[in-house]
């Protein structure tokens, strides 16, 4: 009895919390001020709504002390590795940046993303059932980097900064610093953020016993996003252009055994024991330039938007080899030693995509209320892989869409039905050495025209409370650097990484089924059907390891998961108080509890599922200091794709103390993360072929500790309203006729 009424108060204190945070969303503090009226809203730091988990980065230091990758992988429900890649709640997740894709994947994407300071995004969306005015393109899930931030009108500047050391075998740095700047005048807006990152790390790593590596990473991330917005009464202009660069430096100390080619004619391979010392580096120059034209109407849930996008991404990847020693194991031969050095790879890539996009909206009278959006895209992109002054991969593919979705209400029925349908045109040729000359293939032409439907069907259990049933139908294209057959990460004696140019796209048919309750509590369970999964596949051929993209043919992705905040004063105070309590989120002390289900189940293969688990705990102190501690484990023995976890991905945790100063403007915090050193990926291959399963151990220097620093410049023009952020969004109206099960 005494279970039964601690959980049935534990319940009503939660719908307190949260029904409180909706209350505080929506409820505006006015200050009274000699030169007028200044408005402020507080933010939530997770909102749960119909299609999309939304997370705030801005106001959450312990997200934003670091790199955009170190926050994400504190994000709960989401695994981030270098293997399996990123997934959220069982879903593979596709990256995007300010609402356009990024089309990079694995290393790649993790280089960018730690290449951008987190201090330099707003809020991070991740879209579990994107709708038909998405790309089907989208897969399983979205994830949406939003950088952008408010401007004041005239002039207002916001900089942050941010430094942290590790110390494992030596110490190092990192550092990153950026700046927002916004300004106004009679003829339009503008907008300019800047910054850089600058970080060293260490990377240990032992593949099958075969080899040992300990590397030396330096890496320097610089970007720039500006933007320009033209008022013309109700509508507006945006253009908007960004560049990132990324400078990546690998010195890598190695050893172990392998089987090599040193006389083809009369020895075609020879088992040696070797040591080498190999310099890598990578550049990449990623630039993207929009122009907007969105027509607007007196009614505010009708509008027309034109949208016409560049994106020209290259890349440099180099190896080069100080020295390499070693001797045969075969004792037969008379020569038993050998040493070498030199260049090992020269590779380096080119993408090139352009789009024209339209989108339109308004009121429709479907049973109570309604809406009709539809659109269409052109798109068409071009890839090309070079590789010691050869093309070895000239890539096309052009797109075609157009999608029609209604909304509608029906007393306490909200309805959205759509579909869009996309025509492809892939098409390209490869080249290749087969020792004797070059040849070339075509690859697998992918011309077709698929239909992808999407139903969502929300009911309102109560205020509050909805409950949500949700399926579509998604494509996902091979990413470039799956498809990219260079090497592009460091080449070992005996260890190869190359992509596969004839990966097929991925077909899903995703299901889910959700409760949520007011603006953090939720339950959910979701199935996705995937038919030609791209998935990593590492094998072993004697003394010599070979890591390759391929397609799974069919398998599932079951997941289940929940969602619970715990305000502590369940433990100090009656309920009857806590019901006529008012308070603000930001300021009680609680704890957001996630737990989360996953089982990739593929056909001939015994993969265990897993559980997730994230404890976020906000504690205020004395003095107003904020104390928040973060603890993430992932149950070990589970099943990636071809891959099982021998030791957890995640169990890591995280310590922010927050204070701030100067009416709020400034904000130092203090942070210790991977306290525990427990971030590392220790796994075993299960490959669908059969035979030895491999061993495969890699980790990071993630302890690290440090201070951050934002400060906010004030305007003093305090008349002065709030702008759009115009850094490639585009400008949001009425949500619709379906109420966000928040």
């Amino acid at each position: 009895m005494k279970k039964t009424l601690f959980a049935l108060s534990l319940l009503a204190s939660t719908a307190v919390f949260a029904q409180e945070t909706q209350d505080s969303k929506d409820q505006k503090v006015k200050e009274k001020d000699i030169e007028g009226v200044v408005i402020t809203k507080t933010k939530k730091a997770i909102e749960q709504k119909a299609d999309r988990t939304i997370f705030d980065f801005s106001e959450q230091p312990h997200l934003n002390n670091g790199n955009v990758l170190e926050g994400i992988k504190k994000l709960p429900g989401l695994v981030s590795t270098d293997i399996a890649g990123m997934i959220y709640q069982g879903k593979p997740l596709d990256v995007y940046l300010n609402g356009r894709p990024l089309n990079i994947s694995s290393n790649e994407l993790n280089s960018f993303l730690e290449g951008m300071p987190a201090n330099a995004v707003e809020k991070i969306e991740v879209i579990t059932q994107p709708g038909a005015e998405f790309p089907a393109t989208s897969g399983g899930a979205i994830m949406n980097i939003i950088t952008n931030k408010n401007a004041n009108k005239y002039i207002s500047a916001t900089y942050s900064g941010n430094y942290n050391f590790t110390n494992d075998d030596k110490f190092r740095n990192r550092v990153s610093n950026s700046i927002n700047l916004n300004a106004r005048n009679k003829l339009f807006g503008w907008q300019l953020s800047a910054g850089q990152n600058y970080r060293e790390s260490m990377l240990t790593g032992n593949q099958d016993n075969l080899s040992f590596t300990n590397t030396d990473r330096i890496g320097r991330g610089y970007f720039a996003k500006a933007g320009l917005t033209f008022d013309l009464k109700l509508d507006r202009i945006l253009i908007n252009y960004d560049i990132y660069n990324n400078i990546n430096d690998n010195y890598t100390l190695s050893s172990g055994e392998a089987d090599v080619r040193i006389t083809p004619a009369a020895f075609p391979v020879r088992p040696i024991r070797f040591v080498a010392l190999d310099a890598a580096n990578t550049r990449s120059v990623r630039q993207e330039a929009v122009a907007t034209y969105q027509k607007r109407f007196n009614d505010k849930q009708k509008k027309l938007d034109f949208q016409l996008g560049f994106t020209k991404s290259d890349s440099k990847f180099a190896q080069n080899n100080n020295f390499r020693e070693g001797f045969f194991t075969d004792v037969a031969f008379a020569d038993p030693y050998f040493s070498t050095a030199g260049t090992v790879l020269d590779n380096s890539s080119d993408m090139r995509i352009g789009n024209f996009k339209i989108d339109y909206s308004q009121p429709l009278k479907i049973l109570e209320e309604g809406k009709v959006s539809f659109g269409g895209l052109f798109e068409q992109q071009n890839f090309d892989t070079d590789s010691r002054g050869i093309t070895n991969l000239e890539y096309q593919r052009q797109t075609t869409a157009a999608y029609l979705e209604f909304q509608a209400k029906y007393k306490k029925f909200d309805f959205i039905a759509g579909a869009r349908g996309e025509n492809y045109d892939i098409s390209g040729v490869t080249r290749f050495s087969d020792g004797n000359a070059l040849q070339e293939t075509d690859l697998i032409p992918f011309k077709k025209f698929k239909i992808f439907p999407n139903a969502s069907v929300q009911y309102s259990v109560m205020k509050q409370l909805y409950a949500v049933a949700n399926y579509n139908k998604k494509i996902n294209l091979p990413s470039i650097s799956a498809l990219n057959p260079n090497n592009n990460t460091l080449q070992l004696l005996n260890a190869q990484v190359t992509g596969n140019p004839f990966l097929q796209p991925t077909i899903f048919d995703n299901f889910e089924f959700k409760i949520s309750a007011f603006d953090y509590a939720f339950i959910g369970y979701s199935v996705s059907n995937a038919k030609n999964q791209v998935a990593q596949i590492v094998r072993r051929e004697g003394k010599n390891i070979y890591n390759q993209q391929t397609n799974i043919s069919e398998m599932k992705i079951h997941n289940f998961n929940v969602g619970l905040p715990i305000p502590f004063m369940i433990f100090s105070k009656p309920l009857s108080e806590i019901l006529k309590f008012d308070f603000n989120p930001d300021k009680i002390n609680f704890m957001y509890v996630y737990a989360g289900y996953q089982k990739h189940d593929i056909d001939n293969l015994q993969n265990n599922g897993f559980w997730i688990f994230n404890l976020m705990t906000q504690i205020i102190l004395p003095k107003d200091i904020n104390l928040n501690v973060n603890y993430s484990y992932l149950t070990k023995r589970a099943g990636y794709f071809y891959f099982t976890a021998e030791k957890p991905f995640n169990n890591s945790l995280n310590v922010t103390l927050t204070k701030k100063f100067l009416d709020n403007r400034l904000t130092l915090s203090v942070f210790g993360n991977d306290i525990l050193n427990g971030q590392q990926t220790q796994i075993r291959t299960n490959n669908p072929e059969g035979g030895n399963s491999l061993f495969i151990r890699s980790k990071y220097d993630t302890r690290n500790f440090g201070l951050s620093v934002n400060y906010k410049i004030p305007t003093k023009n305090k008349l002065a309203k709030e702008d759009e952020s115009i850094l490639n969004s585009k400008k949001e109206e009425s949500a619709g006729v379906m109420q966000p099960a928040q």
